[in-house]
């Protein structure tokens, strides 16, 4: 660049000065080229020099409290900057780096401020280029202002849209645990006081509700119902369908003690109440008679109850034939009769049983079910119950429950 080139660029940064004052700052000024990225004021540094942009860019930045970094302005030939620290005699109140390769004029602050006292030109020209700098710092604030505003805004509205979604959480999460409450409360907690033989059973949901259910339903005198049932869903709604399933066994159960009879009408009551809910349910139900140990049952797609004879190897799998109820119109179910003795074991069980996955995906089995059923064959209902649901969790491990698990224990006392 030329002198004359220099020139025009000192009379750009100072409007209105005279030659003669040209010619002084171009005597004082130490002409200087820097590379891209040089730091020329350092933010909080306290520095004594001036410059004027020849040619070339400089980027004017400041540090914010978060420890971002705020971009001033970009400034080119006849721009100047370093001022305001040697007239405050203060640290750089920000930073200013090349952008490009950058010729600058350096003047120190001795030569600074003898232009400032013989040359009031150059001191109007620097205050007007302060004033600029200050609105352009304030537009620049305004504009960072309003970003951070916008975002607070953004922040504000996901954090109230959180919060409504856990309020919403909350009260769905208060009233399944009502549901669940209910739920629990329909199946028996105690269990009929028969001389001679003794009952125990468990319920565990998978999820905070389930759609299993059992029970040991007092028919007469004489006679108990043993259900088994479960629901083709785990929702709430798969509840409130249990909930009514159990509800129809009873009075049918009191109407016949056919336990074909009963499922059949059980079922067609579940027709109605299906075709919207688009349900159905599995179960098997027997009707017991304690002094004789008489069974009949009937089995409607649920899991075989095992039967475990008193002084005999082996099990025996309740099996009839028969489909799901509330499903199809035509239903046909087998009904079938055994003499439970003293001693013998009749266990029901859900699908949730021999379904329990350990951390490897592999299933617990009928094979293990029935393994441990000869080493507690001798033991009492409460007992039998108890070691399957601990032999089950210690099979599965950490693994999550996928179904729920539940458990009729019957025993003829010896």
């Amino acid at each position: 660049m030329t002198d004359t080139d220099q020139t025009r660029t000192i009379r750009k940064a100072f409007a209105d000065i005279d030659d003669e004052v040209v010619a002084a700052i171009n005597q004082m000024a130490e002409r200087k080229t820097y590379p891209p990225g040089t730091v020329l004021c350092n933010e909080g540094a306290v520095e004594h020099v001036f410059y004027i942009v020849v040619d070339g860019t400089v980027a004017i930045s400041q540090k914010l409290k978060d420890g971002g970094t705020r971009q001033l302005a970009t400034n080119g030939a006849g721009a100047f900057f370093g001022e305001m620290a040697l007239i405050e005699n203060k640290p750089r109140a920000a930073q200013v780096a090349t952008a490009s390769e950058t010729t600058v004029l350096e003047i120190s602050e001795d030569d600074f401020n003898h232009l400032l006292r013989k040359n009031p030109s150059v001191a109007i020209a620097i205050l007007r280029g302060i004033s600029s700098t200050m609105r352009s710092s304030d537009q620049a604030s305004i504009a960072d202002l309003s970003r951070k505003n916008i975002e607070l805004a953004k922040a504000y509205a996901d954090l109230k849209a959180a919060q409504n979604e856990l309020v919403e959480k909350g009260k769905l999460e208060h009233e399944l645990e009502i549901a669940a409450e209910l739920q629990q409360s329909l199946l028996p907690h105690s269990f009929p006081k028969i001389t001679g033989w003794t009952f125990a059973g468990r319920n565990v949901p998978a999820r905070t509700i389930g759609g299993d259910l059992f029970d040991v339903l007092n028919i007469d005198d004489d006679h108990l119902g043993l259900l088994m049932a479960d629901v083709s869903d785990k929702s709430v709604h798969a509840a409130l369908f249990m909930a009514v399933t159990r509800s129809l066994f009873l009075p049918e159960a009191r109407r016949s003690l056919s336990p074909r009879d009963v499922a059949l009408g059980v079922h067609r009551w579940l027709l109605e109440i299906s075709a919207e809910a688009n349900m159905f349910v599995t179960a098997f139900y027997g009707v017991l008679q304690p002094s004789t140990g008489k069974f009949r049952y009937i089995r409607a797609g649920q899991d075989r109850p095992l039967w475990v004879r008193s002084g005999q190897e082996g099990f025996v799998e309740l099996d009839a034939e028969g489909r799901f109820l509330g499903m199809i119109e035509d239903l046909a179910l087998e009904e079938k009769e055994v003499i439970l003795t003293a001693g013998d074991t009749l266990v029901l069980y859900s699908d949730g049983v021999p379904d329990a996955v350990d951390g490897d995906e592999a299933a617990y089995g009928l094979e293990r079910l029935v393994a441990l059923l000869q080493t507690c064959r001798d033991s009492n209902a409460q007992k039998i119950c108890d070691a399957i649901f601990d032999d089950v969790r210690t099979f599965r491990g950490s693994a999550p429950a996928f179904d729920d698990i539940t458990v009729l224990v019957v025993k003829a006392d010896a």
